[in-house]
């Protein structure tokens, strides 16, 4: 098939023109066959050039650009930043073809003639080679056959240099950043070749405009050197993600192309576990090492206040560092997970009980399930689309990123391939859904045909996994392949459907027919979100090559391996440090802070110091409850249980992605369920239950709620989703009978001192500040509130407003009142004139109404009154708003 170009997309046409613009009033470039006489570094006479020579004044240049950047509605330049100028383009809306074009329109508009891309990496590289040729054809058609002569930099043919440098066409050269950076590269050093010279110097010699793609791989000091030494006209830069924006001159940011429906829409098919916390989970992290010692990092479960959360540890070959006790004493690492073997050259951590991980991978078995079952929402999400697509001629891809190539096909010790863990469930997986009525007649191809894996190969050709800090000539091989089969991969003939690659293979890659990306990783992915994507971003093609623009059509497919909300909070974080874009109302400037002014002198002030005299003393609490009283409501509260006890399962979620202005936000199109298999070990529930409540029990009371709950089956089912439940309802029970009858005592000689608000001082985001207009009324400049339309809001409007307070404070987080369920800080205290004066301290929420609100909170107001209770002239007043107080 050949793959078609729409010349008519305006924005890239803007793209292009941003940079045309910048050289309004460069006279047509003259002196074809220019000499450089002794020239850069020295260039001797016999070297001939066709080189760029840019005339216009740096003053006129940057009149050119501060034009482009107010028709594009960017920020003003006050001066350039050198010859250099940004045009940001977001994956997948063809920024290679935006800069290719612009090569020719810089041609016909002025006459410069040659011209350097540089590239961060193999597979770029290849990428844009591929780009070269598909679009050669639509470029002649464009530009009347101008005649262009595109190559790559090879440093075996240095000779290749000298023709273009003579040469009077367009010249491209396309050269690798590592093949130039370096002085000992070959292209730096004097070559018998080129009669001793460099070859650098017939680049040197030409003024090249210099294209850099992806720039952000070349900000280091060593890399903007090498640029410079290429002695550019100008360096024009087009990324996705720049770290510096020099001159920019065009952005079209992540949240305009999703707006403009010029890249696929994407969802997520999240995978993940629930409940599944009953085994003893290791995965190892890293290794840190120095001289003395080898540590490593491992990921574990703990206990937490909300339940069993994941935590990194650090451990070391020490029965310190048993994992028991740095759980939280969670009983199923008790069988002896104490660390006695670090083995960093090997890579594995052996524990006392036999148990070795190895670093990256864990002792789970629940990643496999994980990962079959992301694989089978990958072959089903795929067959649903083929059966949509094929009528209308468009082929169906779906990328496969894995972490070890193993997985997936190696060589036994003779040489014959072995099929890795993830070849096999592939085709155990597809076989079983194609077998699925409805499904038989979608894809008829050879199972053996449909899918491959692009791999690194060494020199016996055996595959190998791809290095992500450094490329080789084995991946230069790999990308070559991927990047040539790019049509043979649309052509709806050809039976590959399914592509595994590296996790490695990144920018430079993509295919406008990938549907689906399935990120299959032992460990956590640490791909970035946006490279994740990019790789299947662009608008689909038929089988003509034609571009498809239909919406509902157009949609990416992310079956990943975590929740909707962690996928979509990293995306976000990404797009906003990567663009700069700032997402209204979700993200806040960390600059747009404020510090809460004191009023000079205020620790004097007559009504402030009344006010505080009456609250500032700290007390002591004493509760009183009746053991039978708590088994008859606990049993009763675990008997009631909403949440019903069920077993671990994997669930998968697919959620629409919406990225907007506002954010990334989705919603849920749909859901499934399995169940995991059983075979784990029951705890001490008893102990277990006893060591996490907030106040001590005797065994006997908790055997004898467990008992009067009639739960006990619930235990096999899930015991350690049962435990969480049970422990947080009986902490619920015991604090509403301790609350009850609870009882607060004055502490002698202990009360909030005064200079806590100036030790501590108050800093909050500008949006979350009500500013105090009157100064006579409090002791701040500001009061922090929740937002603009909460009660406390209007509150403070309203303790300024009226005429019956006359003084208030907003309470500082530091005063805190101690309650069986942790400390509870007050909203404010207040002087209130009326008949008499009254000193008010007012807990404000949005109802009146104490069943509305979660129990923490109904309990914690219910402390509050009785802490203030024997306070003379001090009444706690639960409210929504002023008028409340003397209701």
């Amino acid at each position: 098939m050949k793959l078609h170009f729409d010349a008519k997309q305006p924005y890239q046409q803007d793209a292009m023109r941003a940079i045309i613009d910048v050289f309004k009033g460069q006279p047509i470039n003259n002196g074809d066959f220019e000499a450089s006489f002794g020239g850069v570094d020295g260039l001797a006479l016999s070297i001939m050039g066709v080189k760029n020579n840019i005339v216009l004044s740096e003053e006129q240049i940057l009149k050119n650009v501060c034009e482009v950047q107010e028709k594009n509605g960017l920020d003003i330049a006050t001066k350039l930043e050198g010859l250099n100028f940004t045009i940001e383009m977001e994956t997948g809306t063809g920024k290679t073809y935006v800069y290719l074009r612009t090569i020719y329109e810089l041609n016909k508009q002025y006459g410069f003639k040659k011209f350097v891309i540089v590239v961060p990496s193999i597979a770029i590289k290849e990428g844009v080679l591929k780009n070269l040729e598909i679009t050669h054809e639509h470029f002649q058609g464009l530009y009347e056959n101008t005649s262009v002569k595109f190559q790559v930099y090879d440093s075996a043919k240095v000779s290749a240099l000298r023709g273009f440098a003579d040469s009077n066409n367009i010249e491209i050269l396309v050269i690798n950043i590592d093949s130039f950076a370096k002085d000992e590269n070959v292209v730096n050093n004097e070559n018998d070749k080129l009669t001793g010279k460099k070859p650098i110097e017939f680049i040197q010699a030409t003024n090249p405009i210099v294209i850099v793609d992806e720039p952000q791989n070349m900000e280091t000091e060593i890399r903007k050197r090498a640029i410079a030494r290429l002695n550019p006209a100008c360096t024009l830069r087009y990324s996705a993600t720049h770290k510096n924006m020099y001159n920019l001159l065009y952005s079209l940011d992540p949240v305009k192309a999703y707006d403009l429906g010029l890249v696929k829409q994407i969802e997520v098919d999240s995978v993940i576990t629930e409940n599944d916390h009953n085994r003893a989970f290791i995965e190892l992290v890293e290794f840190k090492q120095n001289k003395n010692s080898v540590l490593a990092k491992v990921k574990i479960e703990c206990e937490s206040p909300s339940g069993v959360k994941s935590k990194v540890v650090t451990i070391g070959a020490d029965e310190k560092y048993d994992l028991y006790q740095l759980s939280g004493q969670r009983e199923i690492y008790k069988d002896n997970f104490v660390p006695i073997s670090l083995d960093a050259g090997e890579g594995f951590v052996e524990f006392g009980n036999g148990l070795r991980v190895s670093l990256g991978q864990s002792n789970s078995q629940v990643k496999d399930d994980i990962m079959k079952t992301q694989i089978e929402r990958t072959i089903a999400e795929h067959l649903a689309k083929e059966k949509q697509l094929r009528p209308q001629g468009i082929k169906v891809l779906s990328l496969f990123f894995i972490d070890r190539v193993a997985n997936y096909r190696a060589w036994d010790e003779s040489g014959n391939i072995v099929e890795g863990k993830i070849h096999k469930w592939f085709e155990e997986i597809y076989k079983n859904i194609v077998s699925k009525s409805g499904n038989s007649n979608i894809m008829s191809q050879d199972i053996k045909e449909i899918h491959n894996g692009y791999f690194s190969q060494d020199k016996k050709g055996h595959l190998k996994d791809s290095s992500e800090s450094r490329e080789t000539k084995d991946d230069a091989d790999t990308y070559q392949l991927i990047m040539k089969d790019k049509e043979r991969l649309l052509d709806v003939n050809n039976p590959l459907r399914f592509i595994f690659s590296h996790s490695a293979l990144r920018e430079g890659w993509d295919n406008p027919n990938v549907f689906q990306i399935c990120t299959l990783n032992e460990t956590r992915s640490e791909m970035k979100k946006r490279q994740e994507i990019g790789r299947g971003l662009r608008l689909a093609v038929n089988a003509d090559g034609m571009r498809i623009y239909d919406k509902s059509i157009n949609k990416l497919t992310v079956v990943a391996n975590e929740t909707y909300a962690d996928f979509s909070a990293n995306l976000q974080k990404e797009i906003e440090d990567d663009c700069g874009v700032a997402f209204q109302g979700r993200i806040k400037d960390k600059r747009a802070r404020k510090k809460v002014g004191l009023k000079k002198g205020f620790e004097l002030d007559a009504k402030f110091i009344e006010l505080w005299d009456k609250i500032k003393h700290k007390t002591t609490y004493k509760v009183d409850y009746d053991s039978q009283d708590l088994i008859k409501a606990a049993g009763k509260a675990l008997r009631d249980l909403e949440t019903e006890i069920k077993a671990p399962i994997i669930r998968t979620v697919k959620t629409g992605v919406n990225i907007t202005s506002e954010g990334v936000f989705g919603t849920v199109k749909g859901s499934t369920t399995k169940a995991m298999a059983a075979g784990f070990e029951i705890p001490n529930i008893i102990d277990y239950i006893q060591s996490r409540l907030s106040s001590k029990l005797t065994r006997k009371t908790i055997l004898e709620i467990i008992k009067a709950s009639g739960r006990m089956e619930d235990v096999l089912k899930n015991p350690q989703m049962f435990l969480d439940l049970a422990i947080g309802k009986i902490n619920n029970v015991m604090n509403e009978l301790m609350v009850d009858g609870i009882k607060y005592e004055k502490i002698a000689g202990q009360e909030w001192q005064m200079l806590l608000f100036k030790e501590q001082e108050i800093e909050s985001y500008i949006e979350n500040l009500y500013p105090i207009k009157n100064q006579d009324k409090t002791i701040a400049d500001s009061i922090v509130i929740d937002s603009l339309s909460s009660p406390e809001r209007q509150f403070a409007e309203d303790c300024e407003n009226n005429d019956n307070v006359d003084f208030f404070i907003k309470l500082p987080d530091w005063f805190k009142i101690r309650t069986p369920m942790g400390t509870y800080n007050p909203d404010w205290a207040l002087i209130y004139k009326n008949d008499k004066r009254i000193y008010f301290v007012a807990e404000t929420k949005s109802t009146l109404s104490l069943d509305r609100l979660r129990t923490e909170e109904q309990l914690k107001i219910k402390c509050g009154k009785a802490h203030f209770k024997d306070f003379k002239d001090v009444e706690f007043k639960h409210v929504t708003k002023v008028g409340d107080l003397i209701s």
